[in-house]
């Protein structure tokens, strides 16, 4: 299951394991012809015909259809190998420090920490109770999509920064408590991703990356955060779990 992957890094992600030869749960919470078109995607690259792609519409902040996103998906595809926590929002107004509203702060924190715990949680528990069945190499996968800002500091998204921060530290916590029953955890961090979302701040962001703060000076693609996934859940890190792996060309090394 990948949230949040009607499009963007999300869609990026579930087309790169449909081309690995998975079948995807395609969460989304409101567009749904973009879901559609996720799936229908992901069928034209997928490696076999009997791969599967369902589209599930779930509101991640509400309890109940967090639970009917968990059902509908071990309904659809049989069972769960992996849980992709992709879905987030970023600072609604983007808001100085000084000016951040309660309202604001629930609503990021809501989707970006409330949501994948109590997600993963469900995912965990099911996992815990069939621990003799894992089809990935390595065993159970649990993935968390954050952001360099988990360390990188701005003043008008700081309630994003400090959920990202959050996340780092959920990877940690469900590692230790998952490893004994056969489950990897992993944190990715992305950079400055090209995507819908982020048209909006091309111009911006574009001088930024060829003047070289991104060291390999060009924008992330959701294929890179893609690939990332589908190497880890094709047990391309088999001695890793807890840890934060940065897809961001540089952007996080400190610089003279």
């Amino acid at each position: 299951m990948v949230t949040g992957s009607s499009r963007g890094l999300g869609k990026g992600i579930a087309l790169e394991l449909a081309r690995a030869g998975m079948s995807v749960a395609i969460h989304y919470g409101s567009n749904e012809a973009a879901a559609r078109e996720t799936a229908a995607q992901c069928r034209e690259v997928a490696l076999h015909a009997s791969q599967l792609f369902p589209i599930i519409r779930a509101d991640l902040n509400a309890a109940a259809e967090r639970d009917g996103l968990m059902e509908e998906t071990l309904s659809a595809l049989g069972r769960l190998d992996a849980l992709v926590n992709n879905a987030g929002i970023t600072s609604p107004g983007r808001a100085d420090v000084l000016d951040n509203t309660e309202e604001a702060w629930d609503e990021v924190m809501d989707v970006n920490l409330k949501a994948p715990w109590f997600l993963s949680q469900k995912a965990a528990r099911w996992w815990v109770a069939n621990g003799d069945g894992p089809r990935l190499e390595g065993g159970y996968k649990l993935v968390f999509v954050s952001s360099v800002s988990a360390e990188m500091a701005s003043m008008n998204r700081g309630d994003y920064c400090i959920s990202k921060a959050g996340i780092g530290m959920m990877a940690k916590v469900f590692a230790l408590r998952l490893a004994a029953h056969g489950v990897q955890v992993v944190e990715f961090r992305p950079g400055i991703m090209e995507t819908d979302m982020t048209a909006g701040v091309k111009e911006k962001y574009d001088p930024i990356i060829s003047g070289g703060k991104v060291p390999m000076r060009r924008w992330g693609q959701p294929s890179d955060v893609g690939r990332a996934v589908k190497s880890f859940l094709n047990g391309g890190l088999p001695f890793s779990t807890g840890g934060a792996i940065y897809l961001d060309g540089g952007l996080n090394l400190p610089l003279l």
